[in-house]
């Protein structure tokens, strides 16, 4: 199917589900489409299956955006106090479309539990609560992870209710856009089509040798030869060697739970000059589940200690604290949590946890390839097979799981049906229909005016803002700091700092968040003491005052954030 006619289904309402092989253009079509909704303004969720991905669409994940978590299950008591949080409860009720990219990636339990939630809040028996849904993937990535005795017909969403319900319109691209890499494009179509010629396998054994320059990924089947590799790469670095154990709090089965699903090991041992890959989003600090980088020092901390300073790939310097996964109850009080530096070691990955990542260069050995799919999912990483250096590769390495397969034909009839019917029908009427059923608006200036803003931002990064913009709604709502954290699963320390930046550069009146004239009083007489000694441990490089010294003149001893948050009411 053309991107224009997958367009125009697209605008007339219906549940769509988009897919294609790589370089068919599915995240250019959804951006269209979204641009096409913000310019009437249409309420329209933008999430993914990852978080990496989610960063790609400017959105969320689609277990934050639901409030589904890790949850496999959500019984109508829970349903009920998901209702109460109101920051939820209105995004949820004001949403009129949702998109979830790489749904390949997303369990058919969790696109079920989502289904029962809009449902909830919606009021409604129809599929998704009654909002138009927009799935977007290729099923011929590996299945979602899942329990010990699930086979892939039980993880796969397309084999869920939910999925059943919504009736997805299937649009299959099929123009190539990627003219830059059709020797690759070649090979995954091959794979795809389950018809790997001889010229194929000579080009991929071609690449054993290739140069692919100094800065690169491998990717492995197995943990443990991703393991091997890192530590024999961080052993072969001279210099002090730092470790960071993790912090674990709560219950004893649930912080097993997270052990195992976090991707922060529970002994981080760094050097400087390591290889490291961050394993959490943090769109304030500047980093994404997926980012890679390397360790360039460690720097001393009032709070934690020795922190390890990370240079990204885009030349980014950024101190890295521990970031805290948590697990909490239905009252939204943590029973369960994990803290540590959300970093790996990245000399090597393994291919599941390359999954949602582009990569310029990748070594990959898929000698030992176990799970069909594992061999497309490594290769359709890369954008031009000259940033590939394939060392090896099995019988299975170039299979795909049957069901994919199966699904993937299905699709493609479904498309081509629905290309020969829809290709030449003006659905005009159809488009605007739906966006006067969304409550947008079909006014011709108004949504000019819309596309050019949208045009201005083009482009930009509007992590910063739209962190910025969610933390001010809560707070305006009457969240407390500690209650914003929560929700928002950051720090309070972070939330402070959203504050501050949102008094300084949107003149918010935070006046209700103070910690009280007494506590600020102290604060400030203990600041203009420490100010007075000029101190230089006292003082961080950029002339700040440090928290430790102002927490230990403090009496009683206040905490770091309740220091934090006072300094903000200090001139």
């Amino acid at each position: 199917m053309k991107q224009e006619t997958a367009l125009k289904l697209m605008k007339s309402g219906e549940n769509v589900f988009l897919t294609g092989s790589a370089g068919a253009g599915k995240t250019y079509t959804i951006n269209q489409y979204i641009n096409y909704l913000k310019a009437r303004k249409v309420p329209v969720a933008i999430t993914a299956s990852t978080g990496i991905a989610a960063t790609h669409m400017n959105g969320m994940t689609i277990h934050t955006w639901a409030g589904i978590g890790i949850k496999d299950a959500l019984s109508e008591d829970e349903l009920k106090r998901m209702k109460e949080r109101k920051y939820l409860k209105e995004h949820l009720e004001n949403a009129q479309v949702l998109i979830i990219d790489e749904i390949s990636m997303l369990h058919a339990r969790q696109l079920n539990l989502v289904n029962q939630v809009l449902k909830f809040f919606k009021e409604s028996d129809e599929a998704f609560g009654g909002i138009q849904v927009i799935a977007s993937g290729d099923f011929f990535q590996l299945p979602p992870v899942g329990k010990n005795e699930e086979k892939n017909r039980d993880k796969f969403c397309f084999m869920s209710n939910a999925w059943v319900e919504a009736k997805f319109r299937v649009c299959y691209l099929t123009e190539q856009h990627r003219q830059d890499d059709s020797a690759l494009n070649g090979i995954l179509n091959a794979i795809r089509a389950q018809n790997i010629q001889a010229s194929h396998i000579a080009a991929l054994k071609g690449t054993r040798h290739q140069d692919i320059g100094e800065t690169f990924t491998r990717l492995y089947t197995h943990n443990m030869d991703v393991d091997n590799i890192n530590f024999q790469h961080l052993n072969a670095i001279d210099g002090h060697e730092h470790k960071f154990a993790a912090v674990c709090d709560g219950n004893e089965k649930l912080i097993e739970t997270l052990k195992s699903s976090v991707r922060a090991p529970e002994e981080l041992n760094l050097k400087k000059n390591a290889k490291v890959m961050f394993v959490k989003n943090n769109f304030d600090v500047g980093y994404i589940n997926g980012s890679l980088g390397e360790i360039i020092g460690f720097e001393e901390d009032d709070e934690f200690g020795i922190l390890p300073k990370v240079k990204l790939t885009d030349g980014t310097v950024l101190v890295v604290e521990p970031e805290t996964w948590s697990v909490d109850n239905e009252a939204g009080k943590t029973i369960a949590s994990f803290q540590q530096v959300p970093l790996r070691l990245a000399w090597a990955i393994t291919i599941h946890k390359s999954q949602g990542m582009t990569l310029e260069a990748a070594e990959i050995n898929l000698s030992h390839t176990f799970e069909k799919g594992q061999g497309y999912v490594a290769l359709s990483r890369l954008r031009s097979l000259e940033g590939l250096r394939l060392l090896g590769f099995n019988d299975q390495a170039l299979e795909l799981d049957s069901l994919a397969i199966k699904a993937d034909r299905r699709f493609q009839e479904l498309s081509t049906e629905a290309e020969a019917h829809f290709a030449d029908q003006d659905l005009t009427v159809q488009h605007n229909a739906f966006i006067r059923h969304c409550g947008g608006t079909l006014n011709a200036t108004e949504i000019e005016r819309n596309e050019k803003k949208i045009a201005r931002n083009a482009g930009k990064s509007n992590f910063g803002s739209a962190t910025l913009d969610e933390t001010r709604e809560l707070f305006e709502n009457g969240y407390e700091i500690q209650d914003i954290a929560v929700e928002r699963g950051l720090t309070p320390a972070t939330i402070i700092n959203h504050l501050a930046r949102l008094h300084k550069e949107q003149g918010l009146d935070i006046s209700i968040a103070s910690p009280g004239e007494e506590v600020v009083e102290q604060i400030r007489k203990i600041y203009k003491k420490l100010k007075k000694r000029q101190d230089p441990s006292h003082f961080s490089e950029d002339g700040a005052i440090k928290l430790r010294p102002i927490v230990e003149s403090t009496s009683p001893r206040m905490g770091y954030d309740q220091v934090r948050l006072a300094l903000l009411f200090i001139e």
